[in-house]
């Protein structure tokens, strides 16, 4: 369950520059799985543009703070709150726990389980916490946080998608399917929520080098394969997920709703071309 609501974040003023030109200013942000590497890029993107942030995490407090830590850096307010998503109704007690601190005017449904397997032999508990986390986590946080947006007439619901809803293999038959069942989610509720100025998205990452796959990064073979498949020609880094993100936040971004937006170097546009053959 939630644990860390009134008085257990860390926190800090707003800077009070005059004119802010921050286009997130005085607007207050959950950002789940956010002691990840994407989670953290999400959520100092979102705090740089004026945005207050609580951070979600599941068993990793040390990692979480220190994004918080980050957060207060750049003058902006930051909370700390644990669930796991695995467990019945832990979604929508985060969710309650973050309203009893203030308004939510963004949602970004970030925290993911990803595990793979020879697709004949699915552990029925890896599919059941995938499911939870993957989807009806998802379902659960908008199912609480959208009603109080609509009602102030205006709102933002991002989820972490993955290229894999698009060029699914064998091995994550089950997480590319509850993405692409995610992504089917974001349209329909996109269309349920257009009309009381709530916008839902879907971000879509490609090959991202984040932390956790640093060894096969390091390895020049397994760069070499990735890299070979991007039509930008490099895997993406954590921050290359920000910029979309601020953007659908944004009032920049207040007419797009229903989409799925990849960021994959091109990669669901097609792999890159092969190098010619040279006699």
């Amino acid at each position: 369950l939630a644990r860390g609501g009134r008085g257990k974040g860390v926190a800090a003023g707003m800077t009070g520059m005059p004119n802010n030109p921050l286009p997130l200013a005085g607007r207050r942000t959950l950002v789940t799985g956010a002691s990840g590497d994407i989670g953290r890029a999400l959520a100092l993107g979102l705090a740089r543009a004026g945005a207050d942030i609580a951070l979600h995490h599941c068993a990793m407090p040390d990692a979480a703070t220190a994004v918080a830590t980050e957060v207060v850096a750049l003058g902006r307010r930051a909370q700390v709150l644990e669930a796991d998503f695995t467990r019945p109704g832990a979604a929508r007690a985060l969710a309650g726990a973050v309203l009893d601190d203030g308004p939510v005017d963004i949602l970004i449904s970030n925290a993911a389980v990803e595990r793979r397997s020879d697709w004949t032999a699915i552990n029925p508990d890896d599919f059941a916490s995938m499911v939870s986390v993957n989807f009806a986590a998802f379902l659960d946080l908008a199912a609480v946080l959208a009603p109080p947006m609509a009602s102030r007439g205006w709102g933002r619901i991002i989820a972490t998608g993955s290229v894999m809803a698009a060029r699914p293999r064998a091995e994550t038959i089950v997480y590319a399917s509850l993405k692409a069942a995610q992504a089917c989610a974001v349209r329909a509720l996109a269309r349920e929520l257009g009309g009381s100025g709530v916008t839902v998205n879907v971000i879509s990452p490609g090959a991202v080098e984040t932390a956790r796959m640093a060894d096969l990064y390091a390895r020049p073979d397994f760069r070499a394969i990735v890299t070979a498949k991007l039509p930008l020609g490099r895997p993406a880094l954590p921050a290359d997920c920000a910029g979309p993100v601020v953007m659908l936040c944004s009032d920049a971004g207040g007419y797009v709703t229903g989409a799925n937006i990849p960021i994959d170097g091109g990669w669901t546009a097609g792999d890159a071309p092969a190098p010619p053959v040279r006699p």
